[in-house]
Formats: structure tokens, sequence, C-alpha cells
């Protein structure tokens, strides 16, 4: 015997269940993330950070193959800005004030507090020796 036959209205009831289900899940699915204040200006920071790196790796001399990449891993900003630093292309000082600052940028983004974070991005930005968006 079908489900539907033994529904008193030829399966009514199941149908709107299974409308208003998946109503609900389109609905849940199509929320957009939430994003703190300053979330497009840190990621436009971060941005330019790794320009940054990414030029003076270029510019400035080579050094010699690591043992991480021999064994087929990507470099990571970080692991490229302590390279950079060994070579003397960037301060250590100035990577840690940018590594702090964007640290910062990003706990009061998500505390929601936009001043801290516009203010931590400007320190940012210092330490880069450019202004901030």
């Amino acid at each position: 015997m079908k489900l539907r036959n033994m529904l008193p209205v030829a399966g009514a009831p199941l149908l709107a269940a299974s409308i208003f289900l998946a109503a609900g899940i389109l609905l849940a699915a199509s929320v957009p993330g939430l994003a703190g204040p300053c979330t497009h200006a840190i990621d436009r920071m971060q941005a330019r950070v790794d320009a940054l790196l990414a030029a003076r790796a270029a510019a400035g001399p080579s050094a010699t193959e690591g043992t991480s990449a021999t064994m087929h891993r990507q470099p990571t900003p970080e692991s490229i800005a302590a390279a950079e630093a060994k070579l003397g292309d960037i301060s250590t000082e100035t990577l840690d004030a940018i590594a702090t600052g964007m640290t910062r940028a990003r706990e009061a983004d998500r505390a929601g507090d936009a001043e801290a974070c516009k203010a931590a991005l400007a320190e940012v930005g210092r330490a880069l020796g450019a202004p901030a968006d």
C-alpha cells in the first residue's frame, strides 16, 4: 500500500510539509556569510602585504633552497616573510609590526569594533610605508 493512499487527502499534508522543508533549506542556504565592519579593508591590506613581500622577494638577493622546498611544500606568506627577514630585505621589527597589526585588526573585526580595526590597519599601513585605505 502506498503512503499517498494512507493519507486522508491523497498526500496533501506530506506535500505541504515537503514544500515548507525545501523552502526552509533554500532560505538557510541563501543567507550570506556575516562579515565584520572592516573585513574588506583587512582583505585589501592583506593583499598589499602579500604584494610587498612578493616584490621584495623578486627584487632582492636569492638564498639557497631550503628543505621544505624539496619536500613539495608551497611557501606561505609567513615563510616568505621569514626568509626575506633573514636576507635583510625587510626588518624583523617591520614584520612583527605587520603581523601584530593584522592580528589586532582581525580581532577587532570579529568583535565588531570598526574604529579599533581601522586603527590597527593604519599601523600596518605605516609599517608598510604607505597609508591605509
